[in-house]
């Protein structure tokens, strides 16, 4: 038998997690905008701006860049 935790909406350890998380952790979209940026510019203050606006930089890079294959 499969034992899968069913987690309540509100439930307290669920939300522990999630503040742990935000708290002690880098998010993906910030790693994936320094990434980025750093590919672009090649510059450490324009990654760490850019990781500062993280998913906003993202999405801004997906779609402003060229097609090159």
């Amino acid at each position: 038998m499969c034992y899968l935790p069913l987690f309540a909406q509100g439930d307290s350890s669920t939300e522990e997690v999630g503040r742990t998380v935000i708290k002690n952790g880098v998010g993906l979209g910030a790693v994936i905008a320094v990434v980025a940026s750093w590919s672009r510019n090649a510059s450490i203050l324009w990654a760490i701006l850019h990781g500062l606006f993280s998913w906003f930089y993202v999405i801004y890079f997906a779609l402003s860049r060229s097609s090159e294959r």
